[in-house]
């Protein structure tokens, strides 16, 4: 999110735009109406499902670091968790106690960071 206040609407009609796409054209990609298309955008709505949002990936042509992106701004319009997390979460329960233990005890962001540096240098 570069400049911290990018919306879900914002950063798909600068996804769509760089290429160059017209939100008609992108809503017809889509398969729904112009108008949902335009709500989406105007953040009147917000996405309604996984498979719409990995369809829109797909469309747009996002990387991996884009679609995550998408993922996390969707998710701030719905007020929910990522749609690319929850099966993961709910399919590890380690995962799970992991995150409530975090959360009760309050981790701050550089044991987080810590957490991840270990698991990317076991890779």
């Amino acid at each position: 999110m570069s400049d911290g206040t990018h919306t879900f609407g914002a950063y798909i009609i600068e996804k769509r735009r760089g290429k160059d796409l017209s939100a008609r054209q992108l809503a017809i990609a889509l398969n729904i109406s112009p108008v949902y298309m335009c709500d989406i955008e105007k953040n009147r709505r917000s996405p309604d499902s996984k498979e719409f949002l990995d369809k829109l990936r797909q469309v747009l042509m996002l990387s991996e670091s884009e679609a995550e992106q998408m993922y996390d701004l969707a998710a701030v319009a719905r007020h929910t968790v990522s749609a690319d997390l929850p099966e993961y979460i709910m399919e590890n329960e380690l995962v799970r106690t992991a995150l409530r233990t975090a959360k009760k005890n309050q981790v701050p962001d550089e044991k987080w960071e810590k957490f991840i540096r270990e698991i990317l240098r076991e890779e």
